[in-house]
């Protein structure tokens, strides 16, 4: 019996340092300057209206959670909601993360995502924008953009320190300087 006790002890060792290197996340950030510019049609009575959305995107095994914060300054009136949209630019796109409604500048959340949302933002194909009751349709808006990774790297082992981001391009330039309504 004796003999089986550090056979056992090495077993649970194992054991724990699989379990160990299979919970190890990955994480993406993302940026978003948001701008009256970045809305079509262009918002009514918000000249000054601007925002900055951040987000970090964590990857553990098959479970995916946002944490994000937004801020504003300058709007029409209070913010009505605001929410992460897919979709190209120029092309309207459907809420893929409802954020908050109503908003406060400073605002923060976490939520789970899915798989399709997470590959959204990463690819570059996703915006955030938010709502006022002068400008139902949206008054500020602006692209989601990769900024950095790190963490796991798909074999167990960390890729160390934030990434530079890929220089990613607009494939349909609006030449009024926006993003179209569903961008």
């Amino acid at each position: 019996m004796l003999k089986l006790l550090p056979l056992a002890a090495a077993i649970a060792s194992v054991i724990a340092g699989v379990a160990l290197a299979g919970s190890a996340a990955s994480t993406y950030t993302y940026r978003s300057s948001m701008t009256t510019g970045g809305e079509t049609p262009k918002p009514k009575g918000a000249a000054g209206a601007k925002g900055v959305f951040t987000a970090t995107v964590t990857e553990s095994g098959s479970t995916r959670t946002i944490a994000w914060k937004l801020t504003f300054s300058g709007l029409s009136g209070k913010a009505m909601a605001a929410h992460i949209h897919k979709g190209k630019p120029g092309v309207a796109g459907a809420v893929i993360v409802p954020l908050c409604g109503p908003c406060k500048s400073g605002q923060t959340g976490k939520v789970k995502i899915t798989k399709n949302v997470a590959d959204a933002l990463e690819h570059g194909l996703s915006c955030v924008n938010v709502h006022t009751a002068k400008n139902m349709a949206g008054e500020i808006r602006g692209p989601v953009r990769f900024t950095g990774h790190s963490g796991d790297d798909g074999a167990g082992s960390s890729n160390g320190p934030a990434t530079t981001a890929p220089t990613i391009t607009d494939p349909m330039p609006d030449p009024g300087g926006g993003y179209g309504q569903g961008y």
